[in-house]
């Protein structure tokens, strides 16, 4: 049993020690301001038409579902709470996040792994560079800052989506939808909606960087690695929003 343990828990603590690394070179110099840049532009200009795709779509599928449910109650109407609540607290967070570990998290491993493979970190490490301060820490620092932003981008286009089915096909006027939606937003909702993808940040970027810095076997490795950080992100990020949301909900009740 001992030994069917000490694989995995070997595997947590190798992580731990990369993220304790990364985040105490965020406060040490040099800061490779240009490598940090370079990755927010790959990072959230990059990712932006997906997330934007991905938002505009859910926040009409919202809107259309969930007009259904409200229509037996008579409470039509407050389409545009549903869906504003669904997409800040749940939706635009999770969405986002799977889609930018789905573009992200794989492209760092994969990139990672190729330069692992082909002894480029080892050569960085022989030239007195930290492989850990000049390709983790940019790419945390710079997932920490877009990741934010696209999910406030992704919850504004789900919303306004929401708005464009519910003017056009429910026959809700303006006004009334974006008052119930802009109403029924508390802080906590946006405090929810903004923690959520400030820690799946973490996830998504560590993550991909561990696997790739742990890549071995050439081509196929890197192919497993970035298999594998896809796979683990996404379920990261699964778990972490069930203890995020149990949080603010015991935070609520009390």
């Amino acid at each position: 049993m001992l030994d069917l343990l000490k694989g995995p828990v070997l595997v947590v603590q190798e992580f731990f020690l990369l993220a304790g690394r990364a985040v105490r070179n965020v406060f040490r110099s040099p800061h490779y301001e240009t490598d940090i840049a370079l990755q927010m532009d790959d990072i959230g200009v990059g990712s932006l038409p997906l997330v934007a795709m991905i938002g505009f779509f859910s926040g009409a599928v919202m809107a259309i579902q969930m007009s259904r449910a409200l229509r037996q109650y008579g409470q039509i109407g407050r389409t545009g709470m549903v869906v504003a609540i669904t997409l800040v607290r749940e939706l635009g967070p999770d969405l986002t996040a799977l889609m930018v570990a789905g573009r992200n998290s794989s492209g760092m491993a994969s990139e990672l792994g190729s330069m692992k493979v082909t002894e480029q970190i080892d050569a960085m490490r022989a030239l007195g560079t930290d492989p850990i301060q000049k390709l983790v820490t940019p790419r945390l620092i710079a997932t920490c800052a877009m990741l934010p932003a696209l999910t406030i981008i992704a919850d504004f286009v789900g919303i306004f989506a929401g708005w464009v089915i519910s003017y056009t096909l429910l026959g809700i006027s303006s006004r009334q939808y974006w008052n119930s939606a802009w109403r029924a937003l508390a802080w906590n909702d946006i405090a929810q909606g903004l923690i959520k993808p400030f820690v799946f940040a973490f996830v998504i970027s560590l993550v991909g960087c561990f696997y790739g810095l742990r890549t071995t076997g050439g081509t196929q490795g890197v192919g497993r690695a970035t298999t594998q950080a896809m796979v683990a992100a996404s379920v990261l990020i699964f778990i972490l929003t069930y203890f995020i949301a149990q949080i603010f909900v015991f935070q609520g009740s009390s």
